[in-house]
């Protein structure tokens, strides 16, 4: 896939797939961000952090897969190279941890149950997915480079020091 390709596949994919599960979803259980902001001390603060942060660990997943991998997270345009750098040298799904971070976030923002319980089913579904899908078809796909960074590499909470594979 070409470089122009691969970067405006993973910016449509950015809209379509997080800009839904993780702006659109919470803005409509949220009644459109008309919740007031917590008033439990310190919450408001700490989804702001999460959100921002997350945001910014998200666009960066994002950029690897088209400008490393040259493809999209999309299943349907794959990348052609294992994505191995960066943020993902110390977690394998940063994509998924960043989007259940958003919402967190935004749960802590707004005192917000139903984007607590929202959030859980979508980790659900994005650890089912993960482990159902993405990783069989990364094994095959990606054979032994794949499984060794399977090893080295955590899933879900990510390692303090970057593997060096």
């Amino acid at each position: 896939m070409r470089r122009f390709s691969a970067i405006a596949g993973s910016a449509l994919f950015l809209v379509v797939a997080p800009g839904v599960v993780a702006g659109l979803a919470p803005f409509l259980l949220t009644d459109r961000y008309r919740l007031p902001l917590s008033t439990v001390s310190g919450f408001a603060p700490v989804g702001w952090v999460l959100v921002v942060g997350a945001a910014a660990m998200l666009l960066h997943a994002f950029a690897r897969f088209a400008l490393e991998g040259l493809g999209t997270p999309a299943p349907v345009a794959p990348t052609e190279r294992l994505v191995v750098g960066g943020i993902y040298r110390h977690v394998r799904n940063p994509m998924y941890v960043a989007v259940l971070s958003i919402i967190l976030g935004q749960a802590l923002l707004f005192s917000s149950w139903a984007l607590v319980v929202y959030g859980a089913i979508v980790g659900a579904a994005m650890a089912s997915f993960v482990r159902l899908y993405e990783e069989p078809t990364l094994a095959r796909r990606y054979g032994a480079e794949y499984e060794a960074y399977r090893r080295a590499v955590p899933g879900w909470l990510p390692r303090l020091t970057p593997w060096r594979g």
